[in-house]
């Protein structure tokens, strides 16, 4: 089995929004419904879960019979943060799955996720074990000493360096192997699983991404989805 697991814990701060931005409407629809749109239409992906606030479980189920989410199998409330998120989802799904199966963990703000990428998510995790969706950076890249004092002090060959994105794909048992080592070893606040990977020594293998597979954090990533939304459709 292949399995999508759309984090949708956040609360949109960023956004000065009472409602999380995950349930914003966009055209009268919410944006974690897009979401999922994506991964119910692809034929390698069998089931969805979905990591959500507490308290919108029943609202997030109410939209999927309404958008025909057959997918959607299971709805699981957050942690306090991106790293416990994923992990009270991967319990869910070890009740059911085995080891070997995928799961594609993705941002359940990131609405523009393609088939291809979904595609080549899981081709590249069955053929070297794990797979993160990235692109290859394009900007001059700067490190900076702190947010307070920005100014340059080493600029990073741009060549060398690539932007994640998710799904981040990687066997159930792998997953859960990288949690239970992840609290033996007191790592407890990675939101992204290719993080807490590469802090447990684990390779890390790059799938394709996109720059339309946008993560929607704030308004202006919400101006430029809308904007990609008309040109897709």
């Amino acid at each position: 089995m292949n399995i999508a697991l759309l984090t949708a814990g956040g609360t949109g701060t960023r956004m000065n929004n009472n409602i999380p931005k995950q349930f914003l409407n966009i055209e009268d629809k919410p944006l974690i419904v897009y979401t999922m749109e994506k991964f119910q239409k692809h034929p390698g992906i069998d089931a969805i879960v979905v990591v959500c606030l507490e308290g919108w479980l029943e609202i997030l189920k109410a939209y999927a019979k309404q958008f025909g989410i057959t997918k959607l199998r299971w709805t699981v409330v957050g942690g306090a943060n991106g790293q416990e998120s994923i992990h009270n989802g991967l319990m869910e799904i070890a009740k059911e799955c085995s080891e070997d199966d995928l799961v594609l963990v993705h941002d359940g703000n990131r609405a523009l996720v393609s088939h291809d990428i979904i595609s080549d998510s899981i081709s590249t995790c069955r053929a070297k074990g794990s797979a993160v969706a990235a692109i290859p950076c394009t900007e001059a890249i700067f490190r900076c000493e702190d947010e307070e004092n920005l100014q340059s002090t080493i600029s990073i060959p741009r060549e060398s360096v690539v932007r994640t994105q998710t799904p981040h794909t990687y066997p159930v048992g792998k997953l859960l192997w990288a949690h239970r080592e992840a609290k033996k070893r007191g790592i407890t606040n990675t939101a992204a699983s290719c993080v807490l990977m590469q802090q447990l020594g684990e390779t890390i293998y790059f799938a394709s991404g996109s720059e339309k597979n946008i993560k929607i954090t704030t308004n202006d990533d919400m101006q430029i989805f809308k904007a990609l939304l008309h040109v897709e459709n």
